[in-house]
């Protein structure tokens, strides 16, 4: 339902399909899972279908072997009129350990849509605990950055845009 679901946590197991020739799993794969933890994590918080917008920060901190468990975490750190600023910890573990490390994080953000693919408003969070008020801020200057971010990727990407000749 919608506003009642802050987080969610996913868990796959790291099959053999998805190493890569180092014989760690492939970053793609880690990426797609993120993906689909931030994708329930938005859906659960608007109670609508979403769009990803923006993913950035993405640091693969080590790495991810085949067998081990894994669990995608995902919070809401911060709410626009139609978008969602989620954050998206990724976890392993071997599966006859006890204790998950942290292996790679990012930030999203989602904008909820109507029927006709339009975005559309989401129900607002307001922080609560100086934890909630510390990540919001984080996701607010996250924002700042990413929006220069784009203006200089924006001008690079005019400055080579050259007809095809």
């Amino acid at each position: 339902m919608a506003g009642r679901e802050r987080e969610i946590t996913l868990r796959f197991l790291a099959e053999p399909s998805d190493v890569n020739f180092g014989g760690k799993m492939f970053g793609g794969s880690v990426m797609k899972w993120i993906d689909l933890a931030g994708f329930a994590c938005a859906t659960g918080w608007a109670g609508r279908y979403c769009v990803t917008a923006y993913v950035g920060g993405i640091q693969f901190e080590r790495p991810i072997s085949i067998g081990d468990l894994v669990e995608t975490r995902a919070h809401l750190l911060l709410t626009g009129r139609t978008s969602m600023h989620i954050a998206v910890d990724v976890y392993s573990r071997p599966v006859v350990a006890d204790e998950y490390v942290r292996t790679t994080s990012c930030l999203m953000v989602f904008v909820a849509v109507d029927s006709a693919g339009k975005p559309t408003e989401v129900p607002a969070w307001k922080p609560e605990t100086p934890e909630d008020r510390a990540q919001a801020d984080y996701a607010a200057r996250m924002k700042a950055l990413s929006l220069e971010v784009e203006g200089e990727r924006a001008r690079m990407t005019a400055a080579k845009a050259d007809p095809v000749r």
